[in-house]
């Protein structure tokens, strides 16, 4: 367990250390932090890199495991409304208690935030269940996918303006940490009781469709409640002038996201404990395992959360405003893109997907190609975001012809790359964009255009990192895909000479 735990902490070290260094870099160049704020950052730094290594080796020896189990099981029942019942709480209880979505419903104050969650988890279960059914009947991914991101866009005709970028980061934020590898699983251990070829491609999608599904439940809630005008309450970042007062700024992180995460964990061990009295699938080597992955689940994600937050937040907003008072603020999109390039390895959830794929692929799709492709898509979104907030663009513009673009790449791509592009998606707009890049995005915009541009420039960027590894893991899948033909027709080239060379 020591050697695990030591790769893992190596591994979120190489992760974590490339925006350490950016940070760094700017805060001698262009954006010079006060000593408080650094100091915060840099004990930040190292909980990120503990936080990461222990949540990833817990997500490993817990969710992963009872999510495949839970998937095989109701699946192998043939129980339709089961499979569907099932799919409809886990949806909620893991979507809940889901850390970036607090963050999210606290900045949407037109609207109560135990309102706005709930309205958001139900949004999940319904689309986690379709997810589930969708592989059960072997219903392919893209139909689905153009259907509702279709409904998505014409109900946005009826939603106010300021709402738009609400509900489209809804679906982003709402695939974070806890969600990704229970749901990720799910589709896994369903698709693993599937006999045909077709079943490893039918894995991924399950994150894909429960990011869709909060984006139509906002858009919903946004026309039911009339809501206009919507006002943004610019958080205070409390000033840190001494170690002191760093040790006390992350005393109170402690107490609050140790709380958060016992909250989120606490449903899911309890549907272990219920499945496992129901069914007695696991044995009792196995469940000391499972609880011990819970333990490092809680502890990596109460430390990685609290160094987000903590460290990383009053950094993300003090660089965004400094760097908006440079140059007219153009030089937001060069160091923008420079820090999309590199947070999305950052982000624990993207972990747990790599491997999974690489897993499921039998190594044919490496987790270091993965990576390439999520960085380019999100260093892309990253600057789109920091060119809207300067320039004013409708969020629209872009999302429109975004979506467009990767809906009908579904009709070129391989469909196990279709799964994985849209589950990338939301995996890639976790933790860090909603603790670090989204403050750099309203730090920049405040400096640029005031408080009242917020809700409708600076928000949206979430969105962005949800839509471009869309493009680009599919990209990459129509190249795989080109490379595996030729490679078959040299194959069979070379055969063809063989007999003729036998027949002379």
């Amino acid at each position: 367990m020591t050697n695990a735990l030591r790769d893992k902490i190596i591994e979120s070290l190489t992760s974590i250390l490339p925006i350490a260094l950016i940070v760094i870099a700017l805060s001698i160049t262009f954006t010079p932090l006060s000593t408080g704020t650094f100091a915060l950052f840099t004990v930040g730094v190292v909980l990120l890199i503990i936080g990461m290594g222990c949540f990833t080796l817990g997500a490993d020896m817990s969710m992963l495991v009872i999510g495949e189990k839970v998937g095989s099981t109701i699946t192998h029942s043939r129980k339709i409304w089961l499979i569907a019942l099932i799919s409809f709480v886990i949806g909620i209880i893991v979507t809940v208690a889901e850390p970036d979505l607090q963050i999210l419903a606290e900045q949407v104050s037109a609207v109560n935030n135990y309102l706005f969650i709930l309205t958001v988890a139900v949004g999940v279960g319904v689309f986690l269940m379709i997810a589930m059914l969708r592989i059960v009947f072997r219903i392919k991914l893209s139909y689905i996918m153009i259907v509702f991101y279709a409904a998505a866009f014409i109900l946005s005709i009826f939603v106010p303006h300021d709402f738009w970028a609400v509900s489209f980061d809804a679906g982003g934020v709402t695939t974070g940490p806890m969600t990704v590898p229970f749901i990720m699983s799910l589709g896994v251990g369903v698709a693993s009781i599937r006999s045909d070829k077709k079943g490893q491609d039918d894995s991924f999608g399950l994150v894909a469709l429960s990011s869709v599904g909060p984006i139509i439940a906002v858009l919903v809630l946004g026309i039911v409640f009339n809501v206009s005008d919507v006002p943004y309450e610019m958080t205070v970042v409390e000033e840190v002038v001494n170690t002191q007062g760093v040790l006390f700024c992350y005393l109170h992180g402690f107490g609050k996201y140790a709380l958060e995460v016992l909250i989120a964990i606490s449903p899911i061990l309890i549907f272990f404990l219920l499945f496992q009295l129901s069914t007695r699938a696991f044995r009792k080597r196995q469940i000391v395992r499972i609880l011990f992955g819970f333990l490092y689940t809680v502890v990596g994600l109460m430390l990685f959360l609290t160094g987000a937050n903590v460290g990383f937040m009053p950094v993300g907003m003090e660089i965004g405003q400094s760097l908006a008072d440079l140059w007219g603020g153009w030089l937001l999109i060069p160091v923008g893109m420079l820090i999309g390039y590199f947070v999305v390895a950052a982000e624990p959830a993207v972990h747990v997907l790599n491997k999974q794929v690489e897993r499921m692929s039998a190594g044919a799709i490496s987790s270091s190609a993965m990576k390439k492709g999520l960085c380019i898509g999100v260093c892309i979104s990253i600057g789109l975001a920091m060119t809207r907030i300067l320039t004013g663009i409708d969020i629209m513009y872009i999302l429109i012809p975004g979506y467009v673009i990767a809906l009908a790449l579904t009709f070129f791509t391989p469909p196990l790359f279709t799964g994985i592009a849209f589950d990338s998606g939301g995996v890639a707009s976790g933790a860090m964009v909603s603790s670090f890049v989204l403050p750099m995005a309203i730090g920049a915009c405040y400096a640029l255009n005031g408080a009242e541009a917020i809700m409708t420039q600076a928000f949206g960027c979430v969105a962005f990192v949800a839509l471009t590894p869309l493009i680009s893991i599919q990209i990459l899948g129509i190249n795989y895909k080109r490379k595996t033909s030729k490679i078959k027709r040299n194959f069979l080239n070379v055969e063809d000479r063989i007999l003729e060379y036998e027949v002379d």
